[in-house]
């Protein structure tokens, strides 16, 4: 096994690792003290939720889209420009529209059945008419209102990467002299003391710009969210520009004791400040807004280079059940969210604490993904669409 095989395989642990974090992420939100919105609350609640929420927000789908950014620059080189584009279509776009048809009905009635249990009671099947019903009359527009805003945003930033490389090659003539220097800037940075402070910086200054205090959720319109858009696009951009020098992800994602410090600093910070968020009369309100998203973004990025790091270290050897968990994450991801929306609701009158519910719906969620991806993905054409080829199943093989 080369070098290169055995990197690919602990980064597919790792993308898959931030894919299934928002499974679980997803799976806390009904236990919240404070309700938001969400589908429903459950009578068990925790602040520990709001904390571990935070702090997995924080990073989970930056790590996805820097390792995004690395893997389709990796597909690029392998397939040429038209090939990509192609398979991002089918990959990406396709999952996206699709999905949102069938998924958004579900979600909704989850989101009918939650409000209806917290009056008492609730019934499935008129809240899955429900569902459908707000599919055709389409209240928010179509395609917003699910998880699946990370595919869109994908498609965007993918444009927006592809649309400079063209234009930077028309520009300088495909001169090599650019991406040289792109590549030595990133090289210093990934060895320098100034590094945290040089990334940190201008995360911190565009979280500033953001509705919420932390990084926003952009499901509510297809009109691209810039902020978000400038955080994810760099997180993306970096990683398709280490691709070119894989040995600097290495020196990037180094775990030492200044990082861990950086780190804990960092979220004990961002917790202390969380209580004032929901004050907007606090005299200090802006000032420890400001600083709130410092230590954000120091966690953001700690968080994303330590957990590279760590699988970097775990995985050393490859591993066929860690294989077949990172080919699955995607579908698990794409289908996760109704399934949880209607756990959460099914639990949450049980009298059971919170500690019990939590690992059950995540597991529930990943079990019920699991056994779906192996009898009706893998092997058949849906296999093909999202994981580029039909692979054998393993759960409910014949033998």
């Amino acid at each position: 096994m080369s070098s290169t095989e055995s990197r690919l395989d602990y980064l597919d642990a790792t993308r898959a690792f931030a894919l299934l974090l928002g499974v679980v992420f997803h799976a806390g939100l009904s236990f919240l003290p404070i309700f938001i919105g969400w589908a429903v609350q459950d009578i068990s609640t925790s602040l520990w939720i709001a904390v571990f929420g935070t702090i997995s927000h924080s990073f989970r789908m930056e790590l996805f889209y820097l390792l995004a950014g690395f893997f389709s620059r990796m597909t690029l080189g392998r397939r040429g420009l038209a090939e990509f584009m192609g398979s991002r279509a089918l990959r990406i776009v396709i999952p996206f529209i699709v999905g949102w048809f069938i998924l958004r009905p579900l979600i909704v009635s989850g989101w009918i059945m939650g409000g209806a249990s917290m009056r008492g009671d609730y019934e499935i099947w008129p809240s899955i008419m429900g569902g459908i019903t707000e599919l055709r009359q389409m209240t928010e527009g179509p395609l917003v209102g699910t998880h699946l805003w990370f595919l869109y945003y994908l498609v965007l930033i993918t444009a927006c990467v592809l649309t400079g490389r063209f234009l930077v090659r028309l520009l300088t003539g495909n001169s090599a002299k650019l991406p040289v220097q792109v590549d030595r800037v990133v090289t210093w940075l990934g060895s320098s003391r100034w590094t945290l402070l040089l990334v940190a910086t201008p995360i911190a200054i565009t979280l500033g710009y953001m509705n919420n205090w932390g990084m926003d959720t952009p499901d509510k319109s297809l009109i691209p969210h810039v902020p978000v858009l400038l955080i994810y696009g760099g997180f993306f951009t970096l990683g398709w520009v280490l691709h070119r020098q894989p040995e600097t992800l290495v020196t990037f994602s180094r775990i030492t004791a200044g990082r861990i410090a950086a780190l804990v600093l960092s979220i004990v910070c961002v917790v202390m400040l969380m209580k004032i968020q929901g004050d907007p009369g606090h005299p200090n309100f802006q000032v420890a807004r400001n600083i709130y998203h410092v230590g954000y973004a120091v966690m953001m990025w700690t968080l994303v280079w330590l957990t590279i790091g760590l699988f970097r270290h775990v995985f050393t050897r490859p591993s066929a059940t860690v294989r077949y968990i990172a080919d699955s994450s995607y579908w698990m991801y794409l289908i996760h969210l109704p399934v949880v929306v209607w756990l959460q609701v099914a639990v949450a009158e049980w009298e059971i604490n919170w500690s019990l519910k939590l690992p059950f719906i995540s597991l529930a969620t990943i079990a019920i993904a699991l056994l779906t991806y192996d009898l009706f993905v893998r092997s058949t054409w849906l296999g093909q669409l999202l994981n580029g080829r039909r692979r054998d199943r393993v759960i409910f093989a014949t033998r």
